[in-house]
């Protein structure tokens, strides 16, 4: 008996035909990586602040924290600070003894006393004029605050920065690939594929084949102030396989 084969059994033998010729021979690459840092000035600055009051009656150690917390909140409005970028993270109730701060020697040594209940709130603020942080700050430390447990200054436009990374670092890969081949008498095609590592860490700035640029968007004056928030680094870093010509 005769088989017959139609075109669409046709266009499959050459299909499979293509494919195993492309798999037999794939294409010259060429791969290299690129990465790049972009320095900015902070914009804005998140604090955290702790209020802590000891009495005997717990009920007036509360009272005593919650009026600090209470001015404290209202300096965040008179400084135009939204609702939302005030934050109370913690609060704790616990009995406080005299011993607690000594080292341990002493603790063995000393006879031990009940101080009283120790009522702590502790307050996120988002400032986002980081000029005002030191008169912001002189503030609320005269309303009670008796801590400043963290102080982190930040950029709002990270994501954009980053992509700006991002770009540079796949210049840096095309420019080095360029060069690469142009060395054995070759150019390269189109990119085969793209892969992003993590974060880099901060490099000097003569290191080959690598970007860095100073963005200064959107940062304070240089003005007399007790704080320095100097730059953030935001980076990339990036693998790109080029089809070699």
């Amino acid at each position: 008996m005769r088989k017959m084969f139609g075109p669409s059994a046709l266009m499959l033998t050459l299909a499979f035909g293509a494919y195993g010729q492309n798999a037999a021979n794939p294409p010259s690459l060429i791969t290299v990586s690129g990465q790049a840092e972009v320095r900015v000035r902070p914009d804005e600055v998140v604090f955290t602040m702790g209020v802590d009051s000891v009495d005997k009656d717990m009920l007036t150690a509360k009272n005593r924290t919650d009026d600090a917390v209470r001015q404290v909140l209202s300096i965040a409005r008179a400084n135009n600070i939204k609702p939302e970028d005030v934050q109370t993270s913690y609060v704790s109730v616990r009995p406080k003894y005299n011993t607690e701060d000594l080292p341990y020697e002493q603790q063995r040594t000393t006879k031990r006393e009940f101080l009283g209940y120790e009522v702590s709130k502790t307050i996120a603020v988002t400032l986002k004029d980081i000029a005002r942080f030191d008169s912001l700050l002189s503030d609320v430390l005269k309303a009670g605050v008796t801590r400043l447990s963290n102080v982190a200054f930040r950029d709002s436009k990270i994501r954009q920065h980053k992509d700006e990374a991002r770009a540079m670092a796949i210049k840096a890969a095309q420019e080095k690939a360029k060069l690469l081949a142009g060395q054995i008498g070759q150019s390269i095609g189109p990119a085969y594929s793209i892969t992003e590592s993590g974060v880099v860490p901060y490099a000097p700035a003569n290191v080959s084949q690598n970007r860095s640029m100073d963005a200064f968007i959107g940062g304070a004056a240089e003005t007399e102030s007790a704080i320095a928030p100097g730059t953030i680094s935001v980076s990339a870093q990036v693998t790109v396989s080029f089809i070699l010509n």
